[in-house]
């Protein structure tokens, strides 16, 4: 179907609006690995399986069926897992690496119309940073529910960091610039509590 008539400042504009979108649209999905690794996967993927998503080239594989279902297992077994007493904190020495990868390819996922070294150049640096920055903020509250509860008010916690994965990886396919502006708000308040637990530590 051909396109309607427009002016060729629009028209110029177009790509670069493209591009700006899949940027929001892979920074959000990567920074929700930072909570938990297989929703935003799983969010994803569903998005690309049911057509609301297009996945670069070399990424069709996301919107699969079998990645579909595999997803959706990965995801579920995830968050049980956190409900585990105890069991969270072995999952978060694993979680660490595995966010760091989960966003990086969700983040060249989303890169449309770009060569692959800048591709995965941008999606190391802005997927695996948003995601590390996240899941360090998550650690951080973590452990201070582990310090004033004694790792029994985790699984608030843990609710908490699956309901923001969720949230925010479907913010990231509905709303991508909303979810991006969200990530600089989790990231600045993340930083504002690294720096003041650094504070307190070095007084103590």
């Amino acid at each position: 179907m051909a396109r309607p008539h427009r002016r060729a400042g629009l028209s110029c504009m177009e790509p670069r609006i493209d591009l700006i979108l899949s940027i929001c649209l892979g920074i959000g999905l990567s920074a929700a690995c930072g909570f938990r690794v297989f929703i935003p996967l799983f969010v994803a993927s569903g998005a690309a399986f049911f057509g609301y998503l297009q996945p670069s080239a070399g990424f069709e594989w996301l919107g699969s069926e079998t990645a579909f279902w595999t997803f959706a297992t990965a995801a579920l077994l995830e968050v049980l897992a956190y409900f585990v007493p105890w069991f969270d904190h072995l999952m978060d020495s694993i979680a660490g690496p595995a966010a760091l990868v989960a966003g990086t390819l969700l983040m060249a996922a989303s890169l449309t119309d770009m060569g692959p070294w800048l591709k995965w150049t941008l999606a190391l640096i802005a997927g695996g940073g948003s995601a590390a920055v996240v899941q360090g903020s998550s650690m951080l509250a973590r452990g201070f529910s582990t310090t004033l509860t004694g790792g029994a008010g985790n699984f608030l916690v843990s609710a908490a960091e699956a309901g923001g994965a969720l949230v925010l990886s479907l913010l990231a396919i509905t709303l991508p610039v909303v979810a991006a502006g969200a990530v600089v708000v989790i990231a600045v308040s993340g930083i504002r509590r690294g720096i003041a637990a650094l504070k307190r530590k070095r007084k103590g």
